[in-house]
């Protein structure tokens, strides 16, 4: 893992390229949850995209996504 500084990485979203930023940390779960899912980390990263307000950025829409699934799954833990 980096030293916590953004890492850029090149996605494509419905045909078109686009860079987005991310810690290392979060590409890990990112590319975990594409797995999970059966999906590509474009086409994650699309139906994120889908979804997040015109306000929000892809990174941090992003972020939050891996935030949300990590805490889904920490809650699946605890039961």
């Amino acid at each position: 893992m980096s030293d916590g500084r953004p890492v850029k990485h090149s996605l494509t979203l419905h045909g078109h390229r686009t860079s987005v930023s991310l810690e290392d940390a979060f590409w890990e779960v990112f590319r975990e949850m594409a797995k999970e899912k059966g999906q590509t980390l474009n086409g994650l990263a699309s139906e994120i995209d889908d979804t997040r307000g015109g306000d929000i950025g892809l990174a941090s829409a992003i972020r939050v996504a891996v935030l949300r699934h990590l805490q889904q799954r920490r809650g699946a833990q605890t039961l």
